[in-house]
């Protein structure tokens, strides 16, 4: 017989990240890089309050703190709603070692925007946790084109 295909939960777990005004955020838990000086990899780890399309981590990005730019985006197609913490890696991006860096989290659907744990440094020095003074990049691409599930 054939698996029944999974329900979207309603409502997120009792664990999910939630901010200060009760809005699903997406928190970035860590982060580890490999390669080299201008062709890093990323690998970053989301908790994130995921219920389906309509609630999800739709990326995670790399944003350079002293221009404000972004410098890559790793879109999330779906959604992770049995899968929490999760990693996903990306890349190249091109950063120096000492360059410092925040890497964001976004949550895409109904409430689209951002507001989790970022997690800010350097290649050189490592990441911890830090406030998230950088503007809005919503609207610069890459964007999602949708979430598979």
């Amino acid at each position: 017989m054939p698996a029944a295909a999974p329900e979207a939960a309603s409502e997120p777990n009792a664990s999910a990240p939630i901010a200060a005004n009760e809005l699903p955020v997406a928190d970035i838990v860590s982060v580890a890089v490999t390669g080299e000086a201008n062709s890093y990899t990323f690998a970053v780890t989301i908790s994130s309050a995921d219920t389906g399309c309509e609630q999800y981590a739709d990326w995670w990005e790399v944003v350079d703190v002293q221009t404000g730019e972004l410098l890559y985006r790793r879109i999330l197609v779906h959604s992770h709603v049995d899968e929490q913490p999760f990693t996903r890696s990306g890349g190249p991006v091109a950063v120096a070692p000492e360059q410092q860096v925040v890497i964001r989290g976004h949550m895409g659907g109904i409430q689209s925007r951002y507001g989790g744990q970022v997690l800010q440094g350097s290649v050189e020095t490592g990441f911890s946790p830090a406030e998230d003074s950088l503007p809005g990049l919503e609207t610069v691409e890459p964007l999602p084109e949708g979430c598979t599930f």
